[in-house]
């Protein structure tokens, strides 16, 4: 059966634009401003240089998880990959927010059969968790939790962790969150925002230009 997620973006605030008094807010995916229109290929043009392809063992680890997604009949996403295995963008996320990689093998969807997950990065505190889902014969996308981590391979950092109740397999689906229909696409996103902090809230520069097109889709979007 395949699972329906609703589809949330999870951040923080962006000054008047999306005011926010948490650490995450949790906003409809139809609130924030549309990107299907950039060209979104895989290549990262809008990032720039991307550096020198690196060979260690985060690379290695990386290999690995695509030969262990393909022997499982998924495909770990080419953009995913690109994005992992360059100098210059495989810290941009963290670089950008107060979240850090955390790359896991490759972990079986506790409610729809023949599905994956991969968790990629967490917010500081595990306020949020985001994975890629994978199904086999479709396209990658990005999920986001905190409470699913309980049940695939704990990785929380947390004293006082006790055993959670028993959810069913529709219960845990509920606790999970669409928020990007590709990982570049959600790198983008995910990257333009966490910089805005600096424009928006620290007042510490001026915003590039992807930064004030984004603004103005903002605008176009919040008038409807």
């Amino acid at each position: 059966m395949t699972v329906e997620f609703t589809a949330v973006w999870a951040a923080s605030a962006l000054g008047e634009h999306r005011p926010c008094e948490d650490t995450y807010g949790r906003f409809p995916y139809d609130s924030v401003p549309s990107l299907d229109d950039l060209p979104f290929t895989g290549s990262y043009e809008w990032f720039g240089d991307l550096g020198e392809v690196v060979d260690d063992q985060r690379t290695a680890a990386l290999r690995d998880l695509e030969r262990a997604a393909a022997a499982a009949g998924v495909v770990l996403p080419a953009d995913f990959v690109t994005f992992e295995t360059h100098s210059k963008t495989r810290g941009a996320l963290v670089e950008a927010s107060c979240c850090w990689s955390n790359l896991s093998g490759l972990m079986p969807s506790p409610f729809e059969e023949g599905a994956y997950l991969v968790r990629f990065l967490r917010d500081q505190q595990d306020c949020v968790i985001w994975y890629l889902y994978l199904r086999p014969g479709q396209d990658a996308f990005v999920v986001h939790s905190h409470e699913l981590a309980w049940y695939l391979d704990h990785p929380l950092e947390d004293d006082d962790w006790e055993p959670q109740p028993e959810l069913t397999a529709a219960e845990l689906a509920a606790e999970v969150s669409w928020c990007a229909p590709s990982f570049e696409q959600f790198a983008y996103r995910f990257r333009v925002e966490n910089r805005l902090w600096d424009v928006l809230v620290e007042g510490s520069r001026e915003p590039e230009p992807a930064e004030r097109d984004y603004l103005e889709r903002y605008a176009l979007c919040r008038k409807g």
